[in-house]
C-alpha cells in the first residue's frame, strides 16, 4: 500500500526585524528633542537668549512657534492652523510610515533617513499637541546676510532631524537613480 504523504513547508510570515531598527533613530530624536524643549522651557525665559557662542554667531534662545516653516501661517486662525499644522502633518506620517513598512526596496541609508523625518516630524507633532504656544525653537546661528537674512530662522532638534536625513533621503535616491541609468546602459 502507497503512503500519501504531503510535504507541506510552513514559513510564518513575520516581518524581518532588521527593517525596523532605524525606528531607535526616530524614537531617539523624539527624546533628545522633548529634553532639550523641556529645558529650554525650564531655563530660558520665552523670548529672551539664554547663552551666546563664537560671539554672537550661535545663540540658545527660547522662542515658540505657532507657525510652521519659518514660521510660515503664524497670523492665520487657530481651526486652520489645527488641520494644516496638526492633522495633515499626522495623516502624512501614518502614510509614510505606512510605504515604509510595506516596502521591501528601500536601501538601508533610506530606510534610517525616513526613520530620522518620522522622528523628527513627530517631535515637532508632539508641541503642536500639546503646546497651545506652539513649536519650542531655540538654536539661532547667524546668517550674515545670506538670502537676506541676518540670521537663519531658529530651530530645534526635530528640525534639524527632518532637514539633515531629507538631504541624505535625496542624495540615496539620486544615487540610485544613477546606478539605475549605468545599469540600463550597459
Amino acid at each position: 500500500m502507497a503512503s500519501n504523504t504531503y510535504s507541506v513547508e510552513f514559513k510564518p510570515t513575520q516581518p524581518k526585524i532588521k527593517k525596523y531598527i532605524p525606528f531607535v533613530l526616530a524614537i531617539a530624536v523624539i527624546i533628545v528633542d522633548q529634553i532639550t524643549k523641556a529645558l529650554i522651557i525650564k531655563n530660558i525665559p520665552l523670548y529672551s537668549v539664554g547663552a551666546s557662542f563664537f560671539g554672537d554667531f550661535l545663540r540658545i534662545v527660547h522662542v515658540c512657534n505657532p507657525g510652521i516653516a519659518f514660521s510660515i501661517g503664524q497670523g492665520w486662525s487657530v481651526a486652520v492652523r489645527g488641520i494644516l499644522f496638526r492633522i495633515i502633518p499626522l495623516i502624512v506620517i501614518i502614510l509614510v510610515i505606512g510605504v515604509y513598512i510595506r516596502n521591501d526596496e528601500f536601501t538601508a541609508l533610506q530606510r534610517w533617513s525616513i526613520a530620522g523625518i518620522v522622528g523628527g516630524g513627530l517631535g515637532n507633532l508632539i508641541d503642536r499637541f500639546f503646546r497651545t504656544e506652539g513649536v519650542v525653537d531655540f538654536i539661532d546661528v547667524k546668517f550674515y546676510g545670506l538670502f537676506g537674512l541676518d540670521r537663519w530662522p531658529t530651530f530645534n532638534v526635530a528640525d534639524s532631524a527632518v532637514v539633515v536625513c531629507g538631504i541624505l533621503l535625496i542624495i540615496s535616491f539620486l544615487i540610485m537613480l544613477k546606478k539605475e541609468k549605468k545599469e540600463s546602459a550597459e
